[in-house]
């Protein structure tokens, strides 16, 4: 059987679970150094400073408000009696606000519109000039083509006639073709020409120059996508034939150079005055350097030395040492 445990044991066990509590981290703390009444009395102190405070704070306001000569002045005095006497009457100035609306506001407003819809008017009177305006040209050519018509025919009646009338209209019209055909000659010479233009122009003018063989164009003059054998800008022009057809000379001249060394192969130059010819991928040249030649004499048979994927012939013009394009000087078709 449990013993029960008297009065004082019940005290003593009671301590000791109260001082098991008070261990922190394993040393017993005293109840001595256990102070709880300093706390308690701080903030009491605290809390009555505040108080004071407070109370001389509020003190020294009313001593202020009953001393001060400005705020309970009789000035200030007087002007809140009248001002809290005065009687606001809202309808007035409600009827004031609208007034002044329709007086001032409601006018600018209409002046505005009225402004925007003359402008309106504005714009479309121009846009009825302009139709008007278009029309009446467009009825002014229409009478003009009319009149010429009118005009042509009474131009071949009388031609038939063998009238004055219609002689003299023939003469008129005459002068108007005259001065349009000279016009377009104006207008065509103020376009400007290019170098090769302009030398292709001399060559035609100056020198006599004929095909040097007739076949298949297999490349014109110009830019082409390039290859490892064919170059990317083409400075004549390719004409495709049996390997050993015979060409002749497109031009008279002096052969200047003949080599078989590069991409043209076996290739010759004559040249004339300024204007050279060239003959290249050739099989056999028949001529040598500082040799005459006349225009349409044998020169050579095709072939497809240098850098060729084909028997053919490439044709080539220079003018002082300019490329010109064999089309603009030859028809190859």
């Amino acid at each position: 059987m449990e013993r029960t445990l008297s009065a004082e044991e019940r005290i003593r066990r009671a301590e000791e679970i109260y001082q098991r509590r008070k261990m922190q981290g394993g040393i017993r703390v005293p109840t001595s150094n256990v102070n709880t009444t300093v706390k308690v009395e701080y903030r009491m102190f605290k809390k009555l400073i505040l108080q004071i405070a407070i109370c001389l704070l509020i003190y020294f306001i009313f001593y202020l408000i009953k001393n001060s000569n400005y705020i309970f002045s009789e000035d200030v005095l007087n002007k809140t009696r009248e001002f809290l006497s005065h009687d606001i009457n809202f309808q007035n100035l409600y009827q004031q606000a609208e007034d002044y609306y329709h007086e001032h506001i409601k006018v600018f407003l209409a002046g505005n519109n009225e402004n925007i819809q003359e402008n309106q008017k504005q714009e479309q009177n121009n846009i009825q000039a302009n139709e008007g305006t278009e029309e009446n040209t467009q009825e002014q050519e229409n009478n003009e083509q009319q009149n010429n018509i009118e005009a042509s025919n009474e131009i071949v009646e009388g031609g038939i006639g063998g009238g004055e009338e219609g002689e003299k209209l023939l003469e008129n019209e005459t002068v108007v073709a005259s001065a349009e055909e000279q016009a377009d000659i104006q207008i065509t010479e103020t376009i400007p020409l290019s170098q090769m233009e302009i030398d292709a122009n001399d060559i035609k003018n100056n020198y006599s120059m004929i095909l040097p063989l007739r076949g298949t164009i297999t490349s014109r003059f110009g830019p082409r996508e390039a290859t490892e054998i064919i170059s990317a800008n083409h400075a004549g022009i390719d004409i495709a034939v049996n390997a050993g057809t015979i060409f002749t000379a497109a031009m008279e001249g002096t052969v200047t150079f003949v080599s078989s060394e590069g991409g043209y192969g076996n290739h010759v130059y004559i040249e004339k005055d300024d204007v050279t010819t060239l003959y290249a991928h050739c099989q056999t040249i028949y001529v040598k350097e500082g040799d005459t030649i006349t225009q349409g004499q044998q020169i050579g048979e095709v072939g497809e030395t240098g850098n060729a994927t084909g028997p053919h012939l490439h044709f080539e013009v220079r003018k002082s040492n300019r490329v010109v394009n064999p089309e603009l000087i030859l028809s190859f078709a």
